[in-house]
């Protein structure tokens, strides 16, 4: 095994569809009853808020690209800030995406067993866990591929979705009811919990959204990446709004809000009343696709960003190593020990997996949202070329991210239901501020310059 360059393979619809794997997932499928039963209808607004947010993140990654050509995003943040902080974003990334994955196959397990009862969650965890892992063998095109269709089959089931709920909300399929449309104002009102609801939403909304920012870790495998990412961000936005916004509405016009089940998908029950036979079964099959289109994202994500590391001198240098595949290949077998742990923690305590892990990405996502604003905003000044594309509004609108993002944090941070999960994210921040101390003590606190020879 030699050290080798990651491959420049993935195509513009790879990368688009990757980060819509991560950001289309349990979080619409099944967060979106919890979201709901917190702000009502008026829900969608705090979509599109976090879609804004998200889009201003995506702009700021997208600007520093065509910059700074093959490098990703712990990459400007280490331009920006030095290596302290970009160590530490990096390996509270990857903490990140290891809790996520462990989440993902213990998840599709649990739904695997609607058909396979006789079978304990952790063999099928366990499974689960495999086929990612087997996935994230191949080569980056091919990963790129089978990633395509992984999240092309979720976004198909959610375009199904919307012309069907669409066709029962104004009476173009039979159905029991036949003013669905009351459902937007009665039982409350569009705001039934008062319109301050729609923050307290954005706690889960962050998690549904976090992965996206994942396009900026495939710079270093996407030909022409400085070209091609603006117009991958400008699309994917939108559709990432739309995707999330007009399943909504439907399912808020369909049923009653305060008459959601917490048991049983929002969508699973819209499909029921079609009277489409074997929804349930149907429905199962997209929630393991997405789920496990999830866990396969984030470990693209957590091995890429290991890898990044190592070439930095900020991870173990044989995480640097890479296949004749192109995969990092130590970077990813670190990423399969922790998943079979995690699957067999589920055989012991799988409640406690999902307390203790399940409020780690949001918080996670926007310190990292948080640092990619506050780099645009730092090399901004100090381009060295101008910029195809520009984030508009600078500094306002990127400020404006920064601090809302903040606040988003600190909620985070004073949420009792999150207790145990932040309180795991905080040791895990000290402990790698107190590391990076000590690993770096002879940096003066300038910015470091990374040459671009050494840049990932």
């Amino acid at each position: 095994m030699k050290p080798a360059p990651l491959q420049k393979k993935l195509l513009p619809r790879h990368i688009s569809l990757m980060a819509m794997g991560g950001a289309i997932g349990t979080g619409i499928f099944k967060g979106s009853a919890e979201t709901v039963s917190l702000a009502g209808p008026g829900v969608i607004f705090t979509y599109v808020f976090a879609g804004l947010l998200l889009l201003v993140v995506m702009g700021a990654i997208a600007e520093m690209a065509i910059v700074y050509p093959n490098t990703n995003m712990k990459g400007f943040v280490q331009k920006a800030f030095g290596k302290r902080v970009s160590f530490v974003m990096g390996w509270l990334y990857c903490f990140m995406w290891l809790a996520v994955c462990v989440i993902e196959v213990v998840v599709a397990g649990s739904f695997l067993q609607y058909w396979l009862p006789s079978i304990p969650l952790w063999e099928l965890s366990l499974g689960c866990a495999a086929l990612v892992i087997g996935i994230n063998m191949m080569n980056v095109k091919n990963y790129g591929e089978f990633e395509f269709w992984f999240a092309g089959i979720k976004i198909a089931m959610i375009m199904v979705f919307i012309v069907l709920g669409a066709s029962i909300l104004f009476g173009f399929i039979p159905s029991k009811e036949s003013n669905y449309l009351q459902n937007f104002t009665h039982h409350g009102g569009f705001f039934p919990n008062g319109w301050m609801s729609i923050f307290t939403a954005l706690l889960i909304v962050m998690f549904s959204y976090g992965g996206s920012e994942l396009i900026g870790l495939t710079v270093p495998e996407v030909k022409g990446a400085e070209r091609i990412l603006p117009k991958v961000i400008k699309s994917f936005i939108w559709r990432i709004i739309l995707f999330y916004t007009l399943p909504i509405l439907i399912i808020c016009g369909l049923i009653p809000w305060n008459e959601l089940s917490h048991q049983a998908s929002p969508f699973v029950q819209v499909l029921s009343m079609t009277g489409l036979q074997g929804s349930a079964h149907i429905m199962n099959f997209i929630l393991i696709t997405a789920v496990l289109s999830a866990a396969n994202s984030g470990i693209y994500g957590c091995t890429r960003m290991l890898h990044s590391l190592a070439v930095e001198g900020e991870a173990p240098k044989s995480f640097s190593y890479v296949s004749k595949n192109g995969v990092p290949l130590y970077s990813l077998m670190l990423t399969a020990v922790v998943l079979i742990g995690g699957s067999m923690i589920a055989f012991v305590a799988q409640d406690k997996v999902f307390m203790l892990l399940m409020a780690v990405p949001g918080f996670v996502v926007s310190l990292v949202w948080i640092s990619i604003c506050l780099a645009q905003l730092k090399l901004r000044k100090s381009y060295s070329k101008d910029p195809s594309f520009k984030l508009w509004g600078y500094p306002y609108i990127t400020a404006f991210t920064v601090v809302t993002l903040s606040i988003i944090s600190f909620i985070f941070v004073f949420n009792e239901q999150n207790r145990v999960s932040i309180i795991t994210c905080l040791v895990v921040l000290a402990v790698l501020v107190v590391i990076s101390i000590f690993k770096f003590k002879n940096v003066d606190g300038q910015v470091t310059k990374i040459t671009e020879k050494n840049i990932v």
